[in-house]
Order: structure tokens, then C-alpha cells, then sequence
């Protein structure tokens, strides 16, 4: 395992997760839990590009780093939609569209992987799209108050995770057609198999 610092920054990001949950169950006023855990989804999503900058710049990249970044990304991401939901503050229909999403598409890149044609669920644009969206949304939700005592916080992350969560459908349609050539070719080529076996 690598102890570089791209990969200290991913790690970051994961003891954040119970954290987050965490402050929501200490003895501390609404707007105190609100602020704590807005911070820490935002440093952990600050750390998010800042991990995947410096391994390119300096070249630490590696296969742990790889594996571990998305996961630490979609735990954060899954773990605050659970709570906001628990706190009443996103549609639980949302919550399970994101989730579901981030689950299949998880599964989709780790077969395409097997079939080494990863590339073909490569990111694209609709999935930083949806990326971004989440991002902001789901830090203006855990604040749930008036920023700089003016724009409350609340209407306009659920607009947009809402948006996300449209967004988070369309992609999934995108890979799963981009996706769908070699899955074919691969069911076919196992039946193909399973009828020669004796």
C-alpha cells in the first residue's frame, strides 16, 4: 500500500464518512451540526480533485489510489444522502435513484474491466455533469440555513439534486448503451460455451 500524499488525502475523505454521520448525534445545536458536517463534505469534495491533481503532477499515481478514490467518493456522497433523508431534507425516491446509480455503474466498469474494455465506460460529460450537481447540492442541503443571512439554503439544493438525480439517469442510460455491444457479444460468447460443455 502506498502512504503517498494523494493517497493520505483519499483516505481523508473516508474517515470523514463517520464523522459526518457522527456529528448529527452529538449535543450540539442544529445549526453547529449543520455547519460541522457542511465542512467536512466540502473539504472532503475539495480533496477530491486535489488527490487526483497532485498523483498526476507528481506522479504517484497507483492501483490502490485507483481503487480507493471512487469508493471514497461514493461512500461520501451515499453516506450524506442516507442522512439527509433521515433528517428529511432529500426525497428518500432520490436517494435510491443516486445510490442505485452509483451501485450499477460500479458494477458495469468492474465487468467491463474483465472484458478489457473499460474504456468504453470511460466518464463523460453527463457524469461530470452529475458529479457537479451533487457536489453542490448536497453541502447547500446539510447547511439547511441562510447563507450570509440572505439565500436560504434548502430550495435550491433540492433543485438541484433533484437535477442530479435526472442527470444520474441519464448517464446510467448512456454507459449502459455504450456498454450494451460488449455485454451482448459476452452473454452470447457464454452461451456459446455452455452449449459445447458435454
Amino acid at each position: 500500500m502506498h502512504s503517498n500524499l494523494p493517497t493520505l488525502l483519499t483516505w481523508a475523505r473516508v474517515v470523514a464518512i463517520p464523522l459526518l454521520v457522527a456529528v448529527f448525534f452529538l449535543p450540539l445545536p442544529h445549526a453547529v451540526q449543520n455547519l460541522i458536517a457542511t465542512v467536512l463534505f466540502t473539504g472532503a469534495a475539495i480533496t477530491d480533485w486535489l488527490d487526483g491533481w497532485l498523483a498526476r503532477r507528481w506522479g504517484q499515481t497507483s492501483a490502490f489510489g485507483a481503487f480507493l478514490d471512487p469508493v471514497a467518493d461514493k461512500l461520501i456522497v451515499c453516506v450524506a444522502l442516507v442522512m439527509l433523508v433521515d433528517l428529511g431534507r432529500v426525497d428518500a425516491i432520490v436517494a435510491a435513484i443516486i445510490v442505485g446509480r452509483e451501485l450499477t455503474i460500479s458494477a458495469l466498469r468492474e465487468w467491463m474491466a474483465q472484458m478489457g474494455a473499460r474504456a468504453s465506460v470511460a466518464v463523460h460529460s453527463i457524469g461530470k455533469l452529475k458529479t457537479v450537481a451533487q457536489l453542490v447540492a448536497i453541502p447547500l442541503l446539510l447547511f439547511d440555513g441562510r447563507l450570509f443571512g440572505v439565500l436560504h439554503t434548502r430550495p435550491i439544493g433540492t433543485w438541484l439534486v433533484w437535477i442530479a438525480a435526472v442527470l444520474t439517469v441519464w448517464s446510467m442510460l448512456y454507459y449502459l448503451r455504450q456498454a450494451w455491444p460488449v455485454l451482448r457479444d459476452g452473454a452470447n460468447h457464454a452461451r456459446g460455451r455452455a452449449s459445447r460443455e458435454p
